[in-house]
C-alpha cells in the first residue's frame, strides 16, 4: 500500500453490538476517529438475562445498512472516498461474525478496494495505541466477556499468551452472578453499581488458582461459591444483596491482580534489556473503575504507567476494527473474499495467517 494514510470503513458484529466506525490511519501508526456508531441490544436481550444469538443476528441485518449511511455522514464522507473496508471475522457469535464479514466483502467486492479480516482480541489489544497514543512493548490485560488474557504485545502483530482463563471469563463470571442474583442486565455495570454500596469485607469468597504459580485465571468456582453462600442466607435483603456484590467483586479484583502482578513480575525479570513502560488494561471489563484503581496501584508499585482506553472504547466498538484494517492495509496486506468467519481465532495465530500482499 503506497498511500501515506487510509481511511477504513470498520464494521462490529460479534456480539450483541453492531457497530460501525470510519478511522483514518497513517503511516506512522497515528489515528484520527472520524466517525464511531454503536447501536446497542440491550433491550432486545434483557428480558432473556443474557444474549441471544438469533436475536443477535437479526438485528445485525436490520441495523448494519442504515449505521454505515450514518457513519459516512458523520466523517463527510462518501462511500467512495473509502480506500479499505475492515470487518471482525473473529472471535464471536459466528451468526453475527457472518452478518458483518459478508456486509463488509460486498462492499469490497462492490469498490473494488482491499477486505481486512480483524481479529477481535487485536482490536482490543491495539486500542490503546490510537486512544492512549502509546507504542509497543506493553503488557496487556485483556479482559472481556468472553476473554481474560494476559499479553505480551511486542509490537504490531507480535503477541505472545501469557496467561488465560481456563475456565469463565471475568466478564462472564460478573455476568452470570448478577443473573443469579436478579439485579439486572447487562450485568457487569449492575453488580459493579450495587457493590458501591455494599461491604466488600463481608463475605469470604475463594481466590481460585492464587498459589498456583501460572498466570491462568479461573472464576467457575468463584461463581459456584457465590451461589452457594446466597441460597444459604436466603431470603435476601438489600443491603445483604449489596455486600454479596461488593464481596465478590473484590474476590474477581484479587483474582486479576494477583496474576497480572505474577505476569508482570516474569516479563520484566525476562526483558531486563527492554524497557516496558505500560500496563495495560483494555475489554469491556476495563471499563470497572474499582479494576481500574487496582491496577493503577500495581503500576505504579512496578514503575510502570497504567494505560486503559477511554470507557466507550474498552467495550465493543468498530474504531478498533477499522483502526487494526488500517495498520495492517498500511502494512501490505489485505485477505481474500473467501476469509471465513471463525468463532474461535487466538491473537496467537494471527501471526500466521494467510494475506495476500499487494
Amino acid at each position: 500500500m503506497k498511500k501515506e494514510n487510509v481511511k477504513i470503513l470498520g464494521i462490529e458484529s460479534s456480539c450483541d453490538e453492531t457497530a460501525v466506525s470510519i478511522v483514518e490511519v497513517s503511516k506512522n501508526d497515528k489515528g484520527k476517529i472520524l466517525s464511531n456508531i454503536v447501536f446497542s441490544q440491550i433491550d432486545e436481550h434483557s428480558p432473556f438475562g443474557g444474549v441471544v444469538p438469533e436475536i443477535a443476528s437479526r438485528s445485525h441485518v436490520e441495523s448494519l445498512s442504515p449505521l454505515i449511511d450514518q457513519a459516512l455522514e458523520e466523517a463527510c464522507l462518501k462511500i467512495e472516498d473509502i480506500d479499505g473496508v475492515a470487518a471482525t471475522s473473529g472471535p464471536g457469535l459466528i451468526g453475527g461474525l457472518i452478518v458483518g464479514l459478508t456486509t463488509a466483502k460486498g462492499i469490497a467486492l462492490g469498490l473494488n478496494i482491499p477486505l481486512i479480516g480483524v481479529n477481535h482480541l487485536e482490536g482490543h489489544a491495539l486500542t490503546p495505541i490510537l486512544t492512549n497514543d502509546i507504542s509497543p512493548p506493553y503488557i496487556l490485560l485483556l479482559v472481556s466477556g468472553g476473554h481474560t488474557q494476559l499479553i505480551m504485545v511486542k509490537s504490531i502483530g507480535q503477541y505472545s499468551q501469557i496467561g488465560t482463563t481456563i475456565d469463565d471469563a471475568a466478564g462472564e463470571a460478573f455476568d452470570k452472578a448478577a443473573k443469579f442474583l436478579d439485579i439486572g442486565y447487562p450485568g457487569g455495570p449492575a453488580l459493579e453499581n450495587l457493590a458501591k454500596k455494599g461491604n466488600n469485607k463481608k463475605y469470604n469468597f475463594p481466590r481460585p488458582l492464587q498459589n498456583s504459580n501460572e498466570c491462568n485465571f479461573s472464576f467457575s468456582g468463584l461463581k459456584t461459591s457465590l451461589i452457594r453462600e446466597a441460597k444459604k442466607i436466603e431470603p435476601i435483603n438489600d443491603e445483604t444483596l449489596a455486600d454479596l456484590a461488593a464481596s465478590y467483586q473484590e474476590a474477581i479484583i484479587d483474582c486479576i491482580k494477583m496474576k497480572s502482578e505474577k505476569a508482570i513480575r516474569n516479563i520484566l525479570k525476562e526483558n531486563q534489556n527492554t524497557e516496558i513502560q505500560y500496563f495495560v488494561a483494555s475489554g469491556g471489563v476495563a471499563s470497572n473503575k474499582a479494576i481500574r484503581d487496582s491496577l493503577t496501584v500495581l503500576a505504579n508499585k512496578h514503575k510502570m504507567k497504567f494505560i486503559a482506553p477511554p470507557i466507550k472504547f474498552c467495550t465493543d466498538n468498530a474504531a478498533m476494527i477499522a483502526w487494526v484494517g488500517g495498520l495492517r492495509l498500511l502494512r501490505g496486506q489485505k485477505d481474500k473474499l473467501d476469509i471465513p468467519a471463525r468463532a474461535r481465532w487466538s491473537l496467537e495465530e494471527i501471526k500466521i495467517r494467510e494475506v495476500v500482499n499487494e
